[in-house]
């Protein structure tokens, strides 16, 4: 935005493009988005799988609640469209492999 600004003030007509994204909630309850300053909110791109799977151990996703589930957010705009497929672990019932998202909520 601040390079639009400054186009306007010099008068440069062809200003750059802003292109903006889904921000993905954060991990812990009541979290609308992701937060730096609390790295177990988020998974970051250099995480290792270990860090993965602790954070997602850790999150916040009640069963039966889609609205503000940071799983179903993550596996809304990330794991489907990248993978196409979602597989969880169900205690005590094994391994599920979900198709789609509306299957999986």
């Amino acid at each position: 935005m601040l390079a639009r600004e400054y186009c306007d003030a010099i008068k440069v007509e062809e200003k750059p493009v802003i292109i903006s994204h889904h921000m993905l909630s954060g991990l812990k309850e009541g979290q609308a988005k992701m937060s730096k300053s609390d790295p177990d909110s988020a998974i970051f791109m250099e995480d290792t799988i270990e860090d993965v799977n602790r954070k997602i151990k850790k999150s916040f996703c009640p069963e039966k609640i889609v609205a503000n589930n940071p799983i179903l957010d993550y596996a809304k705009s990330i794991i489907f469209p990248s993978f196409g497929t979602y597989t969880i672990d169900i205690k005590g019932h094994g391994k599920k492999e979900y198709k789609s998202y509306e299957e999986l909520v």
